[in-house]
């Protein structure tokens, strides 16, 4: 079972294990969205089945809220938890201050707020997410569907003014119609190339009528949990304000149980 896995899955499955770990008996847990943060959310259902854990979790997208009702994990909504211990969530570019780019699977304003939400954010990931400077991953912008080609002429107007490589935008489509959010928004990717100033990016963004939100974190993930493919794990906390690195290995034959379900 686990050989049929590919090595960026075993590396997102370490990730997460690892992860895993910092989950707590009786936490509110924030829980993200993606391939990464998938196997977090079966490696925690196993956690409840196996160990008892007891956890409220507030997933951030309705694909997790289902992963995590198959699983047996119990979730309420964010507004039920008012506050949260702890969020784990993937990411689809970090740099070594732990400023983000997410949003590739459409869930990015709820992962934001989710993440805000929380005293603190670990990130999962692989090694091929890590990027000297952000913007080679197509940042999304998400906005309201009202008027959204003329949000789109906006955002490409401020961009001329930014730090970046590039300032071609794109409509995210699903099939033949545009991906819509669970919110009911569209996201526009930016092909930007490099940010040379995700702080100033993210405010000015923000600023443009019909965006809701964009996909840069900027000062919300605390630590950052890498996985590799031998099933090993660094573990790098940036609360001190310097990077201080761990390393821990797991079981990758542990992974059997859950891929059998997948």
């Amino acid at each position: 079972m686990i050989d049929q896995l590919s090595p960026i899955d075993r590396a997102k499955y370490a990730s997460a294990h690892c992860a895993a770990d910092f989950v707590e008996d009786g936490m509110r847990v924030g829980l993200g969205t993606g391939s990464t943060a998938a196997w977090l959310v079966r490696r925690l259902g196993a956690r409840v089945r196996d160990e008892g854990l007891r956890i409220i979790a507030v997933p951030t997208s309705t694909r997790t809220a289902q992963l995590a009702r198959d699983v047996g994990i119990n979730i309420v909504s964010l507004d039920e938890a008012r506050w949260l211990d702890l969020t784990i969530d993937g990411a689809d570019e970090f740099d070594a201050e732990l400023t983000l780019i997410k949003g590739g699977g459409g869930a990015l304003l709820q992962e934001k707020i989710v993440a805000t939400a929380s005293d603190q954010m670990i990130v999962i990931t692989d090694a091929a997410k890590e990027v000297k400077t952000l913007g080679a991953f197509p940042l999304p912008v998400e906005v309201i569907p009202f008027g959204w080609q003329a949000s789109r002429a906006l955002v490409e107007e401020v961009l001329t003014s930014m730090d970046v490589m590039g300032r071609q935008s794109s409509l995210r489509m699903n099939g033949d119609q545009p991906f819509v959010t669970d919110e009911g928004n569209y996201i526009l990717d930016l092909a930007l190339g490099r940010i040379g100033n995700a702080r100033q990016l993210s405010l000015v963004l923000n600023q443009v009528p019909g965006v809701v939100e964009n996909g840069l974190f900027v000062d919300i993930a605390d630590q950052v949990v890498i996985g590799f493919s031998d099933g090993s794990c660094e573990m790098r906390d940036m609360t001190t304000g310097t990077a201080e690195s761990t390393t821990k290995q797991v079981d990758l034959n542990y992974a059997r149980n859950i891929f059998s379900d997948l």
